[in-house]
Formats: C-alpha cells, structure tokens, sequence
C-alpha cells in the first residue's frame, strides 16, 4: 500500500469512530435522573424504589401507584398504543401526587426532568388518581 491510501483508511477509520465521551456523559446523566426520579417518587407512594430500575415491572409499579388494572402494563409495551398508554400514566400519576393535567403532560415528554420535580419536590402522595381502574384519562 502505498501512503495516499494508508491516510485514506486512518481518515476513514476515525469518521466511523463512534460516539464521543460527551455524549456518554449526557446519556450517564439522562440515565441518572430518571432512575433518581423514579425512585423518590416509588418510594413517596409506598412503593420500593429499587422497582424503578426493572424494565417492565417499573410500569406495572406505575400503573399500581395511579389506581389502573395490571392488563394496562401491557398496553405500555405495545409499540404505538404505548404511547397513549404512557401519556394517560403521566397524566394519571400528576394528579395522583396534586399536580395537573399540564404536569401529566411533562411527565410523559419530559420524564427524566417532571419525575425529578415529582420525587425531589414537596408533592405528596394522595393515592391513585385512576382508583375505579376504568380506561378514561380523568
């Protein structure tokens, strides 16, 4: 090989080098307020906090904490309806802990900074939200 094309494979090789460490640091951090967030605001509602960091069974906690029927977990994990899904569990889970309709909103969009507020801040738990399990957002 000559020295053009051994230049050619170094420039190539560091273009597809992957992300940087900046981007871990976000993602390390992103990641981290989410499970501080969800773990304060499980333990607020009389839930253990280390549930908030078992994929899945954190959703069936969410759902235990704003009064919806297990069955509703599955719809979280069903890809486009869990987006409603998720949306009516922010919503549920806001009102659950006296925060509005708003706040619900910025639950779902939002988790990592609303679930931060939620569990860092002074709301407090007043029981689920969605206590007759039906399937309405109210």
């Amino acid at each position: 090989m000559d020295e053009q094309q051994l230049e050619m494979m170094r420039q190539a090789s560091e273009q597809s080098a992957g992300p940087g460490p900046l981007f871990y640091i976000f993602y390390f951090a992103f990641i981290g307020a989410m499970i501080a967030g969800l773990w304060k605001t499980f333990a607020k509602a009389g839930e253990p906090g280390w549930a908030a960091i078992v994929p899945i069974y954190n959703v069936y906690i969410m759902t235990k904490i704003v009064g919806r029927p297990a069955w509703f977990t599955v719809l979280a994990l069903i890809p486009c309806v869990n987006i409603i899904a998720l949306f009516i569990i922010g919503i549920d889970m806001a009102k659950s802990f006296g925060k509005g309709m708003g706040f619900g909103i910025g639950l779902a969009l939002l988790s990592p900074v609303f679930y931060a507020i939620l569990g860092f801040g002074d709301a407090q738990y007043q029981g689920p939200a969605a206590a007759g399990g039906g399937m309405s957002a109210a």
